[in-house]
């Protein structure tokens, strides 16, 4: 794990979060104490793609009730 003050943390933001992106995780420091570790985010794998997304909703089968009053009834069922 890479350590940095936080003035280089500061100086040099883009860089520390160029190190995160590839895999490093960066612990920020104040007078040598540590006060806050930056790691990456998992990213999406498997995002949704248009065409799944208008086949799913070609599946549904259309109603005339109001979403709202769809809503309230599941919530109403459910109690």
């Amino acid at each position: 794990m890479n350590k940095v003050s936080v003035v280089q943390a500061k100086a040099h933001f883009s860089e520390i979060l160029a190190k995160v992106e590839s895999g490093h995780d960066v612990l920020i420091t104040r007078r040598g104490a540590p006060v806050a570790r930056l790691s990456g985010v998992e990213r999406v794998k498997n995002p949704l793609r248009l065409d799944a997304i208008d086949a799913f909703r070609a599946s549904l089968k259309p109603t005339q009730e109001r979403s709202a009053d769809l809503i309230r009834r599941m919530r109403d069922e459910s109690l």
